[in-house]
């Protein structure tokens, strides 16, 4: 079985998950308030034989792997985020919040880098990212989640021209674009006094003070969806954003009410996103572990409200 490389101060921290975690195949792993360990490693979660926690070690075992990430989790802060060594990223929950019990998840970055090639992506869809990048359209990937559009929007970045400065942020860092001019920045979680926040929104504009030839905002949901689009609408153009959807055709009313929370009216978006986003590519998983991919492009309807409409071509 081959085995995920993990640093020495994150396998300490990991602890009974450690061999777990190795599995190059697992892209997450749970544990769940029964002290449960799970795996998924392409097909659905499994549960893993013969290991079990019991609930002080659970416990013990989250508050550790947050304190790692330079976090802190108690009762009076019961949920954390972080990320540790090269991408894998760490969520807990405590009682009272996870009443039942301790719940860690564990997202993991891939260990061979997937390119757009290796993707399995349909002829056309293939040809429309590659299409995409050169003529520098901006693209927004959108899925639920464990889809892979972070790691397709990653795989995407990765071929573009070496002389681009491309510009991530994110919430949590975990898009593995391999590029050599590359920024990353991530958010900073106020501290117990509530100072120190940094959020997307903030980044965006800081970003824009960096001149990237390529703006990426690893999750739209909020208030930085408005600098987003204002970025997009004013020379910024290649770059890319993800954003969570059922399917193809709920991406626009997704997108409104993203930028409902960013005090963005539906027909002010709907202009923005028209002029802003070129390319929808929507990443849906099967029963089964394979993807499918969907490409679609921004229209308005007859009420002036965003709609989206599928490319010529796309996958179903």
């Amino acid at each position: 079985m081959p085995e995920r490389r993990i640093p020495a101060p994150a396998r300490a921290a990991l602890g009974p998950l450690a061999a777990v975690v190795a599995d190059a195949e697992a892209t997450d792993v749970f544990v769940t308030a029964d002290g449960g360990v799970w795996r998924d490693r392409g097909a659905g979660a499994e549960r893993v034989p013969g290991l079990r926690l019991e609930p002080d070690a659970a416990r013990a075992l989250a508050v550790g792997l947050i304190a790692a990430g330079g976090r802190h989790v108690d009762e009076a802060t019961p949920c954390a985020d972080v990320r540790l060594g090269d991408g894998m990223r760490v969520h807990v929950a405590l009682p009272p919040i996870a009443w039942g019990g301790t719940a860690i998840s564990v997202r993991l970055p891939r260990v061979r880098r997937v390119t757009l090639e290796g993707w399995g992506l349909d002829p056309l869809a293939l040809a429309a990212l590659r299409a995409a990048l050169i003529e520098r359209r901006t693209v927004l990937f959108t899925g639920a989640t464990g889809s892979g559009k972070t790691t397709l929007m990653a795989a995407w970045l990765s071929d573009a021209l070496a002389s681009d400065r491309i510009v991530v942020i994110e919430d949590v860092a975990e898009a593995p674009i391999a590029h050599p001019h590359l920024v990353a920045l991530e958010c900073r979680q106020p501290n117990m006094e509530g100072a120190g926040g940094v959020d997307l929104a903030r980044l965006v504009r800081e970003a824009l003070r960096m001149r990237p030839d390529r703006l990426v905002v690893g999750e739209c949901r909020g208030a930085e969806i408005r600098e987003f689009l204002a970025a997009l609408n004013t020379g910024h153009r290649g770059g890319a954003g993800t954003l969570h959807a059922n399917s193809l055709g709920d991406v626009a009313a997704r997108l409104e009410a993203v930028g409902m929370i960013a005090g963005l009216g539906p027909e002010a978006l709907a202009r923005q996103a028209m002029s802003g986003i070129d390319l929808v590519v929507h990443l849906e998983r099967t029963a089964a572990g394979s993807r499918r991919a969907a490409l679609g492009r921004f229209a308005l309807d007859d009420r002036e409200r965003l709609r989206v409409v599928p490319c010529e071509g796309a996958q179903r």
